[in-house]
């Protein structure tokens, strides 16, 4: 096959998938851990040679199973949960299993791409510029983003930067994510509760210089993120870690507000009390740096955040569609 995707059935990974069926490629390895979840729904519409579960790939990497054809491993398989306590488990399943990715790919010329993440930015403090220098200075406020600092240093210790791409995704949302529970988009459960009880509950803020849901995020479409994927995959030159967001920072109140306009409802958002436990570790601004990537030739501005939310809502969540639908 001509590609790998981990995690294919995922948010990112099914619409890496679309998009790469939309360029005319179907030759594709789709992988993932299935289990008793609803994410192969997200795989139905999808065009792809061979599906494989996680354990049975993370096996043949040890093996010479592939072929010289496979150009590129796409490795967004991952524990995605920022509320994710079990450290053991996130090592296991965020680090050691990249590092394995990494190696099979690197020792067998295959263009690897990995999904690093915004959340390794911590308070922000450090800013949020894709420099390979200053990773050392970042603070995760959070397991999860810890997990992928982990391996973003790992490779770079290693050398492996140079011939690799890390990909620090910020707030992307979208179809195929109603498997994701408590972690769906603001977005998703915006709808929901829009179209349940007519009111959407956003997190009060505990800042004095953020008004209950001024708090800002660099929201992106999943349409979006798979773009700027498949820009860094054509590309063996773009190594080293690069951001992928919008570069803009919207507050959740302009977010609930684009849920309200595609429902045709009246606004009406109430704020509620952060969990105690989520304090110390929520983020109140993020605002991704998209120098790098334009730099690189990307030249596409990510869709409005307005527009995105109009075509997830009434493209997919009002008709229960999904991508390739």
């Amino acid at each position: 096959m001509k590609y790998i995707v981990t995690g294919a059935s995922g948010l990112i990974g099914s619409a890496v998938i679309w998009a790469l069926n939309q360029a005319g490629e179907t030759d594709i390895l789709a992988v993932d851990h299935l289990s008793n979840t609803e994410k192969w729904k997200n795989l139905r519409a999808l065009r792809f040679s061979d599906y494989m579960e996680r354990e049975d790939f993370l096996s043949l990497m040890g093996e010479n199973c592939f072929g010289t054809e496979v150009r590129g491993l796409i490795h967004l398989g991952a524990c995605s949960s920022t509320t994710e306590t079990d450290a053991t488990y996130l090592v296991h399943n965020n680090f050691e299993y990249t590092k394995t990715a990494a190696k099979f790919a690197v020792s067998r010329g295959i263009r690897f791409i990995y999904a690093s993440s915004a959340a390794t930015y911590g308070d922000g403090s450090q800013g949020y510029k894709d420099d390979e220098s200053i990773i050392e200075k970042l603070r995760p406020l959070n397991m999860y983003g810890y997990s992928k600092q982990l391996f973003d240093l790992w490779a770079k210790h290693n050398g492996l930067l140079k011939q690799i791409a890390g990909l620090k995704f910020t707030n992307v949302f979208g179809p195929n994510e109603l498997h994701k529970g408590p972690m769906r988009s603001v977005v998703c459960r915006a709808y929901e509760q829009i179209r349940d009880t007519g009111v959407v509950k956003l997190f009060k803020s505990y800042r004095s210089e953020y008004a209950d849901g001024e708090q800002m995020r660099d929201f992106l479409y999943v349409k979006d993120a798979a773009d700027m994927v498949l820009f860094i995959l054509k590309r063996n030159d773009l190594n080293g870690l690069y951001n992928i967001g919008s570069g803009r920072a919207e507050t959740w109140n302009s977010l609930a507000a684009a849920a309200f306009s595609a429902m045709n409802k009246p606004i009406d958002i109430e704020y509620i009390d952060m969990p105690e436990t989520l304090r110390p570790k929520y983020q109140y601004y993020t605002c991704a740096d998209m120098e790098k990537l334009h730099l690189a030739g990307y030249s596409k501005e990510a869709r409005p955040l307005k527009d995105s939310v109009e075509d997830y809502i009434r493209g997919y969540l009002l008709p229960g569609k999904f991508l390739g639908d």
